[in-house]
Protein backbone atom coordinates (compact mmCIF):
# COMPACT_ATOMS: atom_id res chain seq x y z
CA UNK A 1 0.00 0.00 0.00
CA UNK A 2 1.54 3.30 -1.00
CA UNK A 3 2.12 5.92 1.70
CA UNK A 4 0.22 9.10 0.99
CA UNK A 5 2.51 12.05 0.42
CA UNK A 6 1.66 14.90 2.71
CA UNK A 7 2.42 18.58 2.26
CA UNK A 8 6.04 19.68 2.93
CA UNK A 9 6.27 22.29 5.68
CA UNK A 10 9.38 24.50 5.84
CA UNK A 11 9.92 26.36 9.14
CA UNK A 12 12.18 29.37 9.15
CA UNK A 13 13.75 30.26 12.50
CA UNK A 14 14.88 33.82 12.87
CA UNK A 15 17.85 34.10 15.21
CA UNK A 16 18.62 37.14 17.27
CA UNK A 17 15.78 39.28 18.34
CA UNK A 18 16.28 42.52 20.18
CA UNK A 19 20.07 42.20 20.14
CA UNK A 20 20.29 42.08 16.34
CA UNK A 21 19.58 45.79 16.17
CA UNK A 22 22.40 46.76 18.56
CA UNK A 23 24.99 43.99 18.54
CA UNK A 24 27.98 44.54 20.94
CA UNK A 25 28.66 48.16 20.06
CA UNK A 26 27.35 49.36 23.44
CA UNK A 27 30.09 47.39 25.20
CA UNK A 28 32.77 49.23 23.27
CA UNK A 29 31.15 52.57 24.05
CA UNK A 30 30.87 51.70 27.74
CA UNK A 31 34.52 50.61 27.90
CA UNK A 32 35.57 53.89 26.29
CA UNK A 33 33.51 55.79 28.85
CA UNK A 34 35.04 53.92 31.81
CA UNK A 35 38.54 54.48 30.42
CA UNK A 36 37.87 58.19 29.97
CA UNK A 37 36.55 58.50 33.54
CA UNK A 38 39.58 56.67 34.91
CA UNK A 39 41.91 58.99 33.01
CA UNK A 40 39.94 61.99 34.29
CA UNK A 41 40.18 60.96 37.94
CA UNK A 42 43.88 60.15 37.56
CA UNK A 43 44.41 63.61 36.10
CA UNK A 44 42.53 65.25 38.99
CA UNK A 45 44.56 63.22 41.49
CA UNK A 46 47.85 64.23 39.86
CA UNK A 47 46.86 67.89 39.84
CA UNK A 48 46.02 67.71 43.53
CA UNK A 49 49.23 65.94 44.60
CA UNK A 50 51.91 67.60 42.49
CA UNK A 51 53.80 70.69 43.64
CA UNK A 52 53.92 73.92 41.60
CA UNK A 53 57.46 73.06 40.48
CA UNK A 54 56.31 69.64 39.25
CA UNK A 55 53.36 71.18 37.39
CA UNK A 56 55.73 73.63 35.74
CA UNK A 57 58.02 70.77 34.72
CA UNK A 58 55.11 68.81 33.21
CA UNK A 59 53.98 71.91 31.31
CA UNK A 60 57.48 72.45 29.97
CA UNK A 61 57.65 68.83 28.86
CA UNK A 62 54.57 69.20 26.65
CA UNK A 63 55.51 72.68 25.42
CA UNK A 64 56.62 72.85 21.76
CA UNK A 65 60.37 72.73 21.28
CA UNK A 66 61.99 76.08 20.65
CA UNK A 67 63.75 76.53 17.30
CA UNK A 68 66.91 78.58 17.09
CA UNK A 69 66.73 81.38 14.53
CA UNK A 70 70.51 81.74 14.31
CA UNK A 71 72.50 80.31 11.42
CA UNK A 72 75.59 79.55 13.52
CA UNK A 73 76.60 76.04 14.43
CA UNK A 74 76.12 76.64 18.17
CA UNK A 75 72.38 76.27 17.82
CA UNK A 76 72.48 72.89 16.10
CA UNK A 77 72.88 69.32 17.28
CA UNK A 78 76.66 69.68 17.43
CA UNK A 79 76.48 72.84 19.47
CA UNK A 80 79.93 74.00 20.58
CA UNK A 81 79.07 75.19 24.08
CA UNK A 82 81.83 74.86 26.62
CA UNK A 83 81.64 72.64 29.70
CA UNK A 84 79.84 74.28 32.60
CA UNK A 85 77.70 76.54 30.39
CA UNK A 86 74.04 76.03 29.68
CA UNK A 87 73.70 74.13 26.41
CA UNK A 88 74.24 70.71 25.00
CA UNK A 89 77.25 70.14 27.32
CA UNK A 90 75.94 71.89 30.42
CA UNK A 91 75.99 70.32 33.88
CA UNK A 92 72.69 68.73 34.87
CA UNK A 93 72.36 69.93 38.46
CA UNK A 94 72.49 73.60 37.62
CA UNK A 95 69.78 73.32 34.96
CA UNK A 96 67.52 71.41 37.35
CA UNK A 97 68.06 73.93 40.13
CA UNK A 98 67.24 76.85 37.85
CA UNK A 99 64.07 75.05 36.73
CA UNK A 100 63.06 74.85 40.40
CA UNK A 101 63.46 78.63 40.65
CA UNK A 102 62.04 80.07 37.40
CA UNK A 103 61.07 83.28 39.17
CA UNK A 104 64.72 84.17 39.69
CA UNK A 105 66.44 86.08 36.93
CA UNK A 106 68.99 84.33 34.75
CA UNK A 107 72.64 85.49 34.54
CA UNK A 108 71.96 86.99 31.11
CA UNK A 109 69.62 89.48 32.79
CA UNK A 110 72.40 90.95 34.85
CA UNK A 111 71.92 88.92 38.06
CA UNK A 112 74.85 87.31 39.81
CA UNK A 113 74.88 83.56 40.48
CA UNK A 114 77.50 83.75 43.18
CA UNK A 115 76.85 82.69 46.80
CA UNK A 116 73.88 84.54 48.23
CA UNK A 117 72.20 85.22 44.88
CA UNK A 118 68.41 84.79 44.48
CA UNK A 119 68.85 81.75 42.21
CA UNK A 120 70.93 79.88 44.75
CA UNK A 121 68.75 80.89 47.72
CA UNK A 122 65.48 79.83 46.10
CA UNK A 123 66.83 76.59 44.63
CA UNK A 124 68.56 75.57 47.87
CA UNK A 125 65.41 76.25 49.83
CA UNK A 126 63.35 74.16 47.39
CA UNK A 127 65.75 71.23 47.72
CA UNK A 128 65.78 71.55 51.49
CA UNK A 129 61.99 71.54 51.69
CA UNK A 130 61.78 68.47 49.43
CA UNK A 131 64.25 66.58 51.61
CA UNK A 132 62.43 67.62 54.76
CA UNK A 133 59.14 66.34 53.36
CA UNK A 134 60.81 63.03 52.51
CA UNK A 135 62.26 62.78 56.03
CA UNK A 136 58.88 63.54 57.63
CA UNK A 137 57.28 60.78 55.54
CA UNK A 138 60.02 58.34 56.63
CA UNK A 139 59.43 59.27 60.29
CA UNK A 140 55.68 58.73 59.93
CA UNK A 141 56.27 55.33 58.31
CA UNK A 142 58.67 54.32 61.11
CA UNK A 143 56.17 55.35 63.78
CA UNK A 144 53.42 53.34 62.09
CA UNK A 145 55.71 50.32 61.82
CA UNK A 146 56.46 50.46 65.55
CA UNK A 147 52.78 50.75 66.48
CA UNK A 148 51.95 47.81 64.20
CA UNK A 149 54.75 45.71 65.71
CA UNK A 150 53.44 46.39 69.21
CA UNK A 151 49.97 45.25 68.17
CA UNK A 152 51.07 42.11 66.33
CA UNK A 153 53.47 40.73 68.94
CA UNK A 154 51.58 39.26 71.93
CA UNK A 155 54.44 39.88 74.34
CA UNK A 156 54.44 43.58 73.39
CA UNK A 157 50.71 44.25 72.98
CA UNK A 158 50.23 44.85 76.70
CA UNK A 159 53.33 47.05 76.83
CA UNK A 160 52.12 49.40 74.09
CA UNK A 161 50.74 51.80 76.71
CA UNK A 162 54.33 52.43 77.80
CA UNK A 163 55.24 53.85 74.35
CA UNK A 164 54.68 57.46 73.28
CA UNK A 165 55.64 58.48 69.72
CA UNK A 166 55.62 62.02 68.36
CA UNK A 167 57.55 64.33 66.05
CA UNK A 168 59.40 67.28 67.56
CA UNK A 169 61.62 69.98 66.03
CA UNK A 170 64.55 67.77 67.07
CA UNK A 171 63.23 64.69 65.29
CA UNK A 172 61.09 61.56 65.79
CA UNK A 173 60.82 60.99 69.55
CA UNK A 174 60.05 57.56 71.01
CA UNK A 175 59.48 57.57 74.78
CA UNK A 176 59.38 54.59 77.13
CA UNK A 177 57.19 55.84 79.96
CA UNK A 178 56.59 54.36 83.40
CA UNK A 179 53.04 53.51 84.38
CA UNK A 180 51.76 53.54 87.94
CA UNK A 181 52.87 50.25 89.44
CA UNK A 182 54.64 49.18 86.21
CA UNK A 183 58.04 50.85 85.89
CA UNK A 184 60.85 50.39 83.39
CA UNK A 185 63.53 50.40 86.08
CA UNK A 186 63.69 49.22 89.65
CA UNK A 187 63.62 52.07 92.16
CA UNK A 188 67.01 53.73 92.28
CA UNK A 189 68.50 51.24 89.79
CA UNK A 190 70.05 52.05 86.41
CA UNK A 191 69.55 48.63 84.81
CA UNK A 192 66.33 48.34 82.74
CA UNK A 193 64.06 45.46 83.69
CA UNK A 194 62.88 42.77 81.26
CA UNK A 195 59.84 44.83 80.30
CA UNK A 196 62.05 47.74 79.25
CA UNK A 197 64.45 45.45 77.41
CA UNK A 198 61.64 44.04 75.28
CA UNK A 199 60.53 47.53 74.30
CA UNK A 200 64.07 48.72 73.60
CA UNK A 201 64.71 45.77 71.30
CA UNK A 202 61.47 46.54 69.42
CA UNK A 203 62.54 50.18 69.09
CA UNK A 204 65.96 49.08 67.80
CA UNK A 205 64.32 47.33 64.83
CA UNK A 206 62.67 50.61 63.83
CA UNK A 207 65.85 52.62 64.36
CA UNK A 208 67.73 50.26 62.04
CA UNK A 209 65.28 51.06 59.23
CA UNK A 210 66.48 54.69 59.10
CA UNK A 211 69.97 56.18 58.73
CA UNK A 212 69.43 59.04 61.22
CA UNK A 213 71.60 59.50 64.26
CA UNK A 214 69.97 59.14 67.69
CA UNK A 215 70.04 60.93 71.02
CA UNK A 216 69.02 59.18 74.25
CA UNK A 217 67.74 61.07 77.29
CA UNK A 218 66.94 59.82 80.77
CA UNK A 219 64.25 61.49 82.92
CA UNK A 220 63.25 61.03 86.55
CA UNK A 221 60.23 62.17 88.54
CA UNK A 222 60.29 64.62 91.42
CA UNK A 223 60.05 63.59 95.07
CA UNK A 224 56.72 63.80 96.84
CA UNK A 225 57.82 67.02 98.54
CA UNK A 226 58.89 68.38 95.09
CA UNK A 227 62.50 68.60 96.27
CA UNK A 228 65.34 67.97 93.81
CA UNK A 229 67.80 65.20 94.53
CA UNK A 230 71.42 65.61 93.44
CA UNK A 231 71.51 61.92 92.56
CA UNK A 232 68.76 62.33 89.93
CA UNK A 233 71.30 63.64 87.42
CA UNK A 234 73.56 60.62 87.76
CA UNK A 235 70.63 58.20 87.85
CA UNK A 236 68.94 59.60 84.74
CA UNK A 237 72.25 59.66 82.84
CA UNK A 238 73.05 56.07 83.92
CA UNK A 239 69.62 54.86 82.77
CA UNK A 240 70.08 56.54 79.39
CA UNK A 241 73.50 54.91 79.01
CA UNK A 242 72.16 51.47 79.94
CA UNK A 243 69.41 51.93 77.35
CA UNK A 244 72.12 52.72 74.81
CA UNK A 245 73.81 49.44 75.63
CA UNK A 246 70.59 47.49 75.05
CA UNK A 247 70.00 49.24 71.70
CA UNK A 248 73.52 48.50 70.53
CA UNK A 249 73.14 44.90 71.64
CA UNK A 250 70.03 44.75 69.43
CA UNK A 251 72.01 45.85 66.37
CA UNK A 252 72.09 49.66 66.46
CA UNK A 253 75.42 50.92 65.12
CA UNK A 254 77.42 52.67 67.90
CA UNK A 255 78.49 55.37 65.43
CA UNK A 256 74.87 56.48 65.13
CA UNK A 257 74.63 57.46 68.81
CA UNK A 258 75.02 61.23 68.86
CA UNK A 259 74.26 62.02 72.49
CA UNK A 260 73.47 60.26 75.77
CA UNK A 261 72.48 62.49 78.66
CA UNK A 262 70.43 62.71 81.84
CA UNK A 263 67.74 65.36 82.27
CA UNK A 264 66.80 64.48 85.87
CA UNK A 265 63.53 66.32 86.66
CA UNK A 266 64.24 69.35 84.45
CA UNK A 267 61.74 68.42 81.69
CA UNK A 268 58.72 66.66 83.23
CA UNK A 269 56.25 65.03 80.86
CA UNK A 270 53.43 66.22 83.17
CA UNK A 271 54.47 69.68 84.41
CA UNK A 272 51.28 70.02 86.48
CA UNK A 273 52.38 67.08 88.64
CA UNK A 274 56.14 66.35 88.46
CA UNK A 275 55.71 63.46 90.92
CA UNK A 276 53.68 61.29 88.52
CA UNK A 277 55.24 58.00 87.44
CA UNK A 278 54.90 59.01 83.79
CA UNK A 279 57.65 61.60 84.26
CA UNK A 280 60.12 58.72 84.68
CA UNK A 281 61.01 57.77 81.13
CA UNK A 282 63.64 57.17 78.49
CA UNK A 283 63.40 59.32 75.35
CA UNK A 284 65.03 58.12 72.12
CA UNK A 285 65.12 60.75 69.37
CA UNK A 286 65.91 60.04 65.71
CA UNK A 287 67.49 63.35 64.82
CA UNK A 288 66.54 65.42 61.83
CA UNK A 289 69.57 65.56 59.58
CA UNK A 290 70.71 68.59 57.63
CA UNK A 291 69.91 67.93 53.95
CA UNK A 292 72.86 67.00 51.77
CA UNK A 293 72.72 69.31 48.75
CA UNK A 294 74.44 68.69 45.39
CA UNK A 295 78.04 69.85 45.19
CA UNK A 296 77.24 72.30 42.39
CA UNK A 297 74.04 73.66 43.98
CA UNK A 298 75.62 77.06 44.47
CA UNK A 299 77.40 77.32 41.11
Amino acid sequence: MAVAEGPVIIKKVRKGGHGEHHGGAWKVAYADFVTAMMAFFLLMWLINTTSPEQKRGIADYFAPASVSETTSGSGGILGGNALGEDGSKSSGSRAIIEDLAPEAASPSEGKSTEAGSPVQDVSTEALREALQRREAAAFASAAQSLRQALQEMPELAELSKHILIDQTPEGLRIQLVDQEGRSMFAEGAAQPNERARLLLRAVAKIINQLPNRISIYGHTSANLNLSRSEGDWQLSAARADQSRRVLQGAGVDPDRVFQVSGKATSEPLYPDDPTLAGNRRIAIVLLREAPVLPADAGL
